[in-house]
């Protein structure tokens, strides 16, 4: 199979296609993993499956899984850091705080993924190599992307452990719920003012993506405050990467406040998809996460221009789910307030019905809530 590389070849010239088949996992560098575990746990919904620490062999640091339908995250701290890695992860949480590490994509066979990324110009940061146990074997390699965020490659085959060898199994008491959460949609980067282009180039040609949508302009502005944003993804869409940078504007903008507090570019936000965002909202709620508010002039038009949603509107007012529609379909979408104390990393919950857009037409009122929220803490 074949496909162009894009500025590194000649248009007609062809390559290999780049094999991503789904995001593996998302691992968190967390200042302190057992509590972050227990917080995904009961306000996501998410079950810990798996652990790695000082008990399994790994003195340095500590790992806990948390899954919920396709969803993986790892979060991870330090124990004590006295390995190179160790001490990286202790850097990255002091500069950062709870952030996202690595955005792991699931590949066929990660030597090979390895060896076209850094022929078409990635920087690599751990060459291949191969982990086993009595359930299999699973090779990785990792390259750098956007400020300290980073992509590992995973070859899974046929391994039949919980997440990778090394990992203990951990079974939560009581029976499964059905989850929360299904799968991860997409996942947003922010990047510095002018470097937008450079990073999209970098998912094109290393990763073969395509820009999958563009918002400039007035897309994404309000009377404050602008940014810019392109949607990176792979040829089936399965793997969607939009970056924003910040454009010049009254006052800071949210990308602006990000790069600030976070200390550089990294991802801002994760999309997890939903089939009931209702049910989702409202455990998530009594659980304690904070979403995003949004007046109620909002739902004053919303069907009018939204038509007919699984929801019905009074429903999506009294929750402050948003929705939007475009010629494929519609979505109904939320977003969580900063889930630490840095207004960093955030969620989406997004529950799709044929449309594949990112809510185009809540953009206006989404930034609007987070421009009330940045001068709530004096950052606008």
């Amino acid at each position: 199979m074949t496909d162009t590389l894009p500025s590194a070849a000649a248009p007609d010239t062809p390559v290999e296609a780049f094999p991503v088949l789904a995001v593996d996992a998302v691992e968190f560098a967390v200042g302190n993993a057992r509590q972050a575990a227990y917080f995904y746990a009961r306000a996501f919904g998410l079950r810990p499956v798996a652990y790695r620490g000082p008990e399994t062999g790994s003195p340095e640091t500590a790992s806990y899984v948390l899954e919920a339908g396709s969803v993986r995250f790892v979060l991870t701290s330090v124990v004590r850091a006295s390995s190179e890695y160790a001490v990286f992860l202790e850097r990255h949480v002091a500069a950062h705080g709870d952030g996202v590490l690595d955005v792991a994509l699931a590949v066929p066979d990660a030597a090979r993924a390895y060896q076209l990324a850094l022929a078409r110009g990635a920087r690599g940061l751990r060459a291949p190599s191969t982990a086993r146990d009595d359930h299999g074997s699973v090779r990785t390699a990792t390259i750098a992307a956007y400020g300290d965020t980073r992509h590992t490659f995973v070859e899974r085959g046929g391994y039949r452990g919980r997440y990778l060898p090394g990992y203990r199994p951990l079974d939560p008491p009581g029976p499964t719920a059905p989850p929360l959460v299904t799968g991860i949609d997409h996942c947003v980067g922010n990047v510095e003012l002018g470097r937008l282009d450079e990073w999209v180039a970098f998912y094109q040609r290393v990763l073969g993506f395509s820009t999958m949508k563009e918002f400039v302009g007035d897309d994404i502005a309000t009377e404050y405050s602008a940014l810019m944003s392109k949607v990176v993804a792979d040829g089936t869409r399965t793997v969607k990467f939009p970056l924003n940078e910040p454009a010049i504007a009254k006052k800071k903008s949210q990308i602006d406040e990000y790069l600030e507090f976070y200390g550089g570019p990294g991802v801002q936000h994760i999309a997890l998809a939903t089939d009931d965002i209702v049910n989702t909202v409202r455990q998530m709620r009594a659980a304690g996460v904070e979403f995003l508010d949004t007046p109620d002039s909002y739902y004053d038009t919303l069907g009018e221009w939204v038509g007919e949603t699984r929801v019905p509107i009074e429903e999506l007012r009294e929750l402050k789910i948003l929705a939007d529609r475009d010629e494929d379909g519609y979505l109904l979408q939320i977003f969580t307030k900063p889930v630490q104390d840095k207004p960093t990393v955030f969620f989406e919950l997004i529950e799709r019905h044929g449309s594949a857009g990112f809510g185009k037409g809540n953009f206006k009122a989404l930034f609007e809530a987070i421009e009330r929220e940045q001068e709530r803490r004096g950052n606008l």
